[in-house]
């Protein structure tokens, strides 16, 4: 993950973790800097692919000029036979024709930031100077789309979308790009209990469960949920891709402007400095990881009995608290049970070569069988507490 701007932004989003970081203070990253970059990247690693996550703060910030230089380099510096692949992580707020043009022309795949549902959106996420973004951000989409480049959605969940999961995930749906991120905001105050803006583990746990539901018998034909699609690695018994669900972490080290390299995005402290580009190599920098990495398989009792620690691991290191509980494992546990039965299910038709929405309509007929003499008025089976004739009859 590489911060060309360090924790600059066009944005003050109300519960970022990372706006005004002290230690990400620093000028722009250099041309200098860049290339030393990608050179000691690509000599450092022998694996088939190499990886760049570009973040902030808002990496856009840095200009079109920058990133076209960085594709320049990394065509020059790329071994043989090997393969580069870059992600930008953006707010969509300065995107326009021309960003949209190269990030299509050079294969970029974009991650966009935008939460849900207008109301819920402009509450938190306004501009630097307190206007409103979810509009120009919602038409930045429309371009990207135009161009062929379907963003991955990226939406926290705080303490107002904990209380509409619908809604916020048809607002999302509704933009039709094929992916969603949730992410939940668990920032802590200095007694270690969540700020005002942070999720209730039971609320999310809620949203999450009740967002299951219309995804799977609904909408897994046109939208992936990535974390949803991440457990179902797991059911298949496949190692899942994002780092707090794995076993171990730390497969994604953060690069500041000024070249030093940290340990995570959530752990860019002096505790986590790992060194500088330019006085080591990656090999060197990256020895110091291994600690960091093994940190998230140092379980508690609690943890180790869960008959879902197949699925999450303990979650994020961010998460836990000093007895080492995961802060969110009410969220999780309450999706895991819900969870279970259907994803198990669908497994076992993908085996017999069922796709992914052919299990899911299959599964859902079942269901439907069951709840045929539900009144429209009623509550809803799934125990959304929405009435059935908007929930999972629809």
């Amino acid at each position: 993950m590489v911060k060309p701007i360090g924790s600059a932004c066009n944005m003050a989003c109300k519960y970022c973790y990372y706006l005004g970081n002290d230690l990400s203070r620093h000028k722009p990253m250099s041309y200098e800097t860049l290339e030393l970059l990608i050179r000691k990247y690509f000599e450092s690693s022998d694996g088939d692919v190499f990886s760049f996550i570009w973040h902030g703060g808002e990496p856009t910030l840095r200009g079109l000029d920058f990133f076209k230089q960085a594709v320049e380099l990394q065509k020059k510096y790329l071994p043989k036979g090997k393969q580069c692949w870059n992600n930008l992580q953006t707010n969509g707020l300065s995107l326009n024709e021309e960003w949209c043009a190269f990030l299509k022309q050079e294969h970029f795949d974009v991650g966009l930031s935008i939460d849900g549902t207008k109301l819920s959106h402009d509450t938190y996420r306004k501009d630097a100077s307190g206007n409103e973004t979810y509009e120009r951000i919602k038409e930045n989409i429309g371009l990207l789309k135009r161009y062929g480049i379907y963003p991955d959605l990226l939406c926290t969940v705080n303490a107002m979308t904990q209380e509409d999961p619908y809604g916020v995930y048809k607002s999302l749906q509704d933009l039709h790009t094929g992916w969603i991120q949730f992410i939940p905001v668990a920032n802590r105050r200095e007694d270690g209990g969540p700020d005002e803006d942070s999720v209730d583990p039971l609320k999310y746990g809620e949203f999450l469960r009740c967002i299951f539901h219309q995804w799977f018998y609904h909408d897994t034909k046109d939208t992936g949920v990535q974390l949803f699609m991440e457990m179902l690695l797991a059911y298949m018994g496949k190692g899942q891709t994002l780092c707090w669900l794995k076993k171990e972490c730390g497969d994604v080290p953060v690069v500041e402007s000024d070249g030093r390299v940290y340990s995570c995005d959530h752990f860019v402290n002096e505790r986590h400095y790992l060194g500088n580009i330019h006085e080591s190599s990656f090999g060197k920098i990256l020895e110091k990881q291994e600690s960091f990495a093994k940190r998230k398989s140092d379980l508690n009792e609690k943890c180790r009995k869960c008959p879902f620690l197949f699925l999450c691991h303990g979650g994020c290191i961010k998460d836990r608290d000093e007895e080492g509980n995961n802060i969110l494992c009410q969220s999780y546990l309450k999706l895991f049970e819900e969870t279970k039965e259907p994803m198990a299910k669908a497994v076992a038709l993908m085996k017999k070569g069922y796709t992914l929405p052919q299990a899911a309509s299959f599964l859902k007929k079942e269901r439907d069988a069951l709840w045929k003499d539900t009144k429209p008025n009623a509550l809803c089976p799934c125990g959304s507490r929405r009435k059935f004739k908007h929930c999972c009859r629809s």
